[in-house]
């Protein structure tokens, strides 16, 4: 007998949902479906039709369409966003039905009408990361779709799908011809204000890029500290790194007057720095110099950089308002070179990258047992090991961070980010006064210090005092408005609404760190909690079965031991946990 052969094409797919459905359904059930289907006869479906599209099938609020032509089914989409648009533009937020759009040109499998295969889940899961009313499309879509719409295009990166095998490069549609319209400027502070930039790495040898990280990591803690300066966060300055700049783009995104660029070259043990102070506002060059010296001599280097640019924006600082910035520095610079190439594993909140860098930092500290900064970073590990249910004895391993940061506080007491370490460790074990004290120490040595301000936006959410927790993330996302780490000010702000048994707000929040940092996997915890508490079932369910992936062998009560939220807001987030399964 003949083998039969399998059908396939290549065609392009659209899969769509609406957002937020169960909510809606739950709320209203008869409304929803009536509005559903009003939408569906008299704009969906006819604008399907008009640009030669076929259902394939219908799943109480998803579709999933086929186009022959990419060109046609972006149109539609683009179309389809539009009008719904302008229906909703009436009706109130919570009443509104959204649709999400995901689309893929790829090859698939037909089989009694239906279609299968790779290019349908790829829609499928394009749809799953869009936002309400928008479209997201992939890199095989953009390619045959550029320059052919009254739309534009926002990269989104490379995004790993769920069940995809490799990373796809995303697309986010915005409508009109042009992009989306810039947030508006951030207004400059009442004192001198400024960014520094990362350095570029000039040097012939490889894997040098941590000696020019470690500059601008001791520049900007340096300008930190001198309270007349508002300085934004090394993290926000960092996502510049490698890319094209505009002085006077940067200036509006970052709200600042200044900037600091400068490169380093290392040759052999010799180092050429050079480094320009320029006005965001007119692009003009303040101030530029060249430092030789050897690596012997970074410190040094480093300090005279620094006096000579607080000197350029203010002639009035005084040397001693330098001399209070400087930080207890290692005996060897083997353990700097570790410590510099473990920061960006240790603000990654990620457990793979946590255990990077807590063998970079061993390693640092094999060499130099004393070297503050390493122990309390060291520390700092140990904790996120603890409150992210990476351990299976958080008590234990909450007693090694606490010794590693105490330690590092022993060493060097007047450093704000080992106060700040130190204060958050002791937040895990729940002592929040202590942090608190800490946490306030170290922002009267740093008031730019925004992971401070982060960190005590965490105390208030677990003394129940979420309105000043979500001043305290707010002023955080103002001094790095472009920090990585802005997903975690945004999981604490996701937290104080849940704090507040404000579910919906909750999630939103959660999900938008989710978006910004998908392999956070612990962000599922809170995510299905609130969903749960919502009442929007079917989501949570969705999300309980992604944090069964991360965590399988989670139960309610380890759940607890990690969590350090007051005892009522925890049985709050437990019984909503519970009731998708979670064992005790």
């Amino acid at each position: 007998m003949a083998e039969e052969r399998v059908q396939r094409r290549l065609t392009a797919i659209l899969a769509a949902d609406v957002a937020g459905y169960s909510r809606l359904i739950g709320d209203d059930e008869e409304g929803t479906l009536a509005r559903l289907k009003a939408h569906r006869r008299e704009l969906v479906d006819t604008t399907i039709a008009e640009h030669s599209g076929r259902i394939v099938k219908t799943s109480g609020d998803g579709l999933l369409i086929e186009f022959p032509s990419i060109v046609d089914g972006v149109r539609c989409a683009v179309a389809v966003q539009r009008g719904m648009a302008e229906r909703n533009a009436t009706v109130p937020q919570d009443e509104r039905i959204e649709f999400r759009i995901g689309m893929h040109v790829g090859d698939i499998v037909i089989e009694d009408g239906d279609i299968f295969g790779d290019g349908v889940n790829i829609a499928a899961r394009l749809e799953g990361i869009a936002d309400p009313g928008a479209i997201c499309i992939s890199d095989d879509a953009y390619r045959q779709v550029r320059g052919k719409l009254d739309a534009a295009f926002e990269d989104m990166g490379d995004r790993q799908l769920k069940n995809i095998a490799s990373p796809v490069r995303v697309y986010a549609i915005r409508f009109g011809g042009a992009p989306a319209a810039a947030p508006n400027p951030l207004a400059l502070p009442d004192k001198p204000s400024i960014v520094v930039l990362p350095f570029d790495n000039m040097s012939a040898e490889a894997g040098q890029d941590y000696l020019a990280d470690g500059f601008v990591e001791a520049i900007t803690a340096a300008l930190s500290r001198i309270r007349s300066f508002f300085v934004i966060a090394r993290n926000s300055a960092f996502t510049y790194k490698g890319r094209a700049t505009n002085v006077r783009d940067i200036g509006k995104e970052l709200g600042v007057a200044y900037l600091l660029e400068g490169s380093v070259q290392k040759g052999g043990n010799r180092l050429r720095i050079t480094v320009q102070l320029i006005e965001t506002e007119t692009g003009a060059h303040v101030w530029s110099s060249r430092y030789d010296g050897t690596v012997d001599d970074i410190f040094d280097l480093q300090d005279r950089i620094t006096e000579q640019l607080a000197g350029a924006l203010q002639p009035s600082i005084r040397i001693a308002e330098i001399e209070r910035s400087r930080r207890k520095r290692p005996q060897d610079l083997g353990s700097y070179d570790y410590t510099m190439r473990a920061m960006p594993h240790v603000w990654a909140l990620e457990k793979e990258e946590s255990a990077k860098a807590l063998d970079l930092l061993d390693k640092a500290l094999a060499i130099d047992p004393d070297y503050p900064l390493a122990l309390s970073l060291a520390g700092w590990c140990h904790a996120q090991r603890s409150v992210y249910n990476w351990v299976d004895d958080p008590a234990e391993t909450q007693g090694k961070a606490r010794s590693l940061a105490e330690r590092a506080a022993e060493l060097s007491g007047d450093d704000p980010i080992i106060l700040a370490v130190l204060g958050a460790v002791h937040t895990f074990v729940r002592n929040y006064g202590t942090a608190r004290i800490l946490l306030d120490r170290a922002l009267a040595l740093d008031p730019n210090a925004a992971w401070a301000w982060h960190r005590l936006g965490w105390v208030e959410n677990y003394s129940d005092r979420p309105k000043e927790a979500i001043e305290h993330f707010e002023r955080a996302l103002r001094l790095s408005p472009l920090d990585p780490m802005n997903f975690n000010n945004h999981v604490g702000m996701g937290s104080a609404n849940e704090i507040m048994e404000r579910y919906d707000q909750a999630a939103a929040h959660y999900r938008r760190a989710l978006e910004e940092r998908p392999n956070a996997k612990w962000i599922y915890r809170n995510l299905t909690s609130s969903l749960s508490g919502a009442g929007r079932m079917e989501e949570a369910e969705k999300a309980y079965a992604e944090l069964m992936l991360a965590y399988p062998d989670l139960t309610v009560a380890k759940f607890k031991q990690a969590m350090v939220f007051s005892p009522a807001v925890l049985d709050r987030m437990a019984e909503n946990l519970k009731k998708l399964g979670l064992p005790e």
